[in-house]
C-alpha cells in the first residue's frame, strides 16, 4: 500500500512552474528523492507536510490528505530540514522534548523518548548544552532526533548530510539506515549526492521541472551493464591495441580498459591477450552502471542530471 500519493499535483508561482500535474506513489522503504535545483524536491516536501498549498491536484501520506488532514498527519510525520532552524539557546534535550509535545506526546512521554533518542543519535553525553556551542554535525543530529523522537510511520529528510565532512556524512547515512532498518521506519530522503542514494535508500523517485523522470527501485538502475572492466599489470596501451586488433570494441579509461562483452568468447581473447603479451590480469569485472549513469543519460536526453 502507497504511503503517499499525489494525483495532478501542481504548485506554480508567478513566472515559475515548482510542480507540474505530478503524479506519483510511494511504497514503504527508504527513497531518495533527487533533480536538479528548482526541480521541485522541496516544494513536494512542503505540500506532504501541509506547509503549503497546491495550485492544483491533491497529496495524501498514509492515508491523510496532507492538507485538510494536518494535523492529524503530524503526529506520524518527522521532518528534518534542510537549513539550520535550532534555537541555539536551548539545549538539545529542552528542544527535542518540546518537539515531542508539539507531535502529540505527553510530558513525561515527551522526556523519556527524548534521552533515548539523543542517545541513539550520539548526543547523550551533549545533551544538557546549549546548542549554539554544537558542530555542524552536532547540529544535524538534533534535527534527526527532534524529527525521530515522536516515533512516527514516516520520515522526511531533506538534504540530512547538508555541511557536513566525508566522516559526518558517513555517520548520517549510517544513522539513516539504521533507523529505516531497525525502526522500520519509512523515510523519504532528498540529496544531491548521487553516492548517497545508491549507498542508503532503496528506491528512487527523480524529478525534473516539477515532473515524474523516474521511480524504481535502486537495484534496477545500478544493475550489470554489458562492459567488461579489465585491468592489466602494465602495458595497458598496447594490450588495448591488441584487443581492438582482435575485434573487440575496447577503450582505454585511466588505467583500466573498458571492453564490450559481445559474447562468451571475450573472455578467452581477454585472457590469451595478456598470455601473449606477458601482463598480469589483475581484474576481470562486469562493469555496475551507477546512479551517475542515468543522470548522464538523461542529460543527454535533456532531462536534469541533478
Amino acid at each position: 500500500m502507497a504511503i503517499v500519493t499525489t494525483r495532478g499535483l501542481s504548485k506554480r508561482y508567478p513566472g515559475a512552474t515548482a510542480l507540474d500535474a505530478l503524479d506519483l506513489e510511494i511504497e514503504p522503504g527508504i527513497v531518495g528523492l533527487v533533480g536538479a535545483n528548482g526541480a521541485g524536491k522541496s516544494t513536494l516536501l512542503k505540500i506532504l507536510l501541509g506547509l503549503l498549498e497546491p495550485t492544483s491536484g491533491s497529496a495524501s501520506v498514509l492515508g491523510f490528505d496532507a492538507l485538510h488532514e494536518r494535523a492529524a498527519l503530524h503526529q506520524f510525520v518527522g521532518y528534518m530540514p534542510e537549513h539550520d532552524c535550532l534555537p541555539l539557546d536551548m539545549t538539545a534535550t529542552e528542544f527535542v522534548a518540546h518537539m515531542a509535545q508539539v507531535s502529540g506526546l505527553p510530558r513525561g512521554a515527551a522526556r523519556e523518548r527524548t534521552a533515548e533518542t539523543l542517545r541513539h543519535v550520539g548526543l547523550f553525553e551533549e545533551r544538557y548544552r546549549e546548542m549554539r556551542g554544537y558542530s555542524t554535525g552536532m547540529k544535524q543530529r538534533v534535527k534527526l532526533a527532534q524529527a525521530l523522537v515522536h516515533d512516527p510511520k514516516i520520515m522526511l529528510l531533506d538534504e540530512p548530510t547538508n555541511g557536513l565532512d566525508p566522516a559526518g556524512r558517513d555517520d548520517m547515512l549510517d544513522l539513516v539506515r539504521r533507523i529505516g532498518a531497525d525502526f522500520g521506519i519509512s523515510i523519504i530522503m532528498s540529496s544531491h549526492l548521487l553516492s548517497e542514494i545508491e549507498r542508503v535508500c532503496d528506491h528512487l523517485v527523480l524529478i525534473d521541472a516539477g515532473r515524474l523522470v523516474q521511480s524504481a527501485p535502486v537495484a534496477t538502475f545500478t544493475g550489470e551493464t554489458g562492459v567488461l572492466v579489465v585491468e592489466v599489470d602494465d602495458g595497458v596501451d598496447e594490450f588495448e591495441r591488441r584487443l581492438t586488433g582482435n575485434g573487440l570494441r575496447a577503450a582505454r579509461q585511466g588505467q583500466l580498459v573498458m571492453v564490450a562483452l559481445d559474447g562468451a568468447g571475450a573472455y578467452d581473447l581477454i585472457r590469451d591477450t595478456a598470455a601473449d603479451l606477458e601482463v598480469g590480469l589483475v581484474k576481470v569485472e562486469q562493469r555496475r552502471q551507477s546512479l551517475e549513469d542515468l543522470f548522464r543519460q538523461n542529460e543527454n536526453g535533456h532531462a536534469t542530471r541533478n
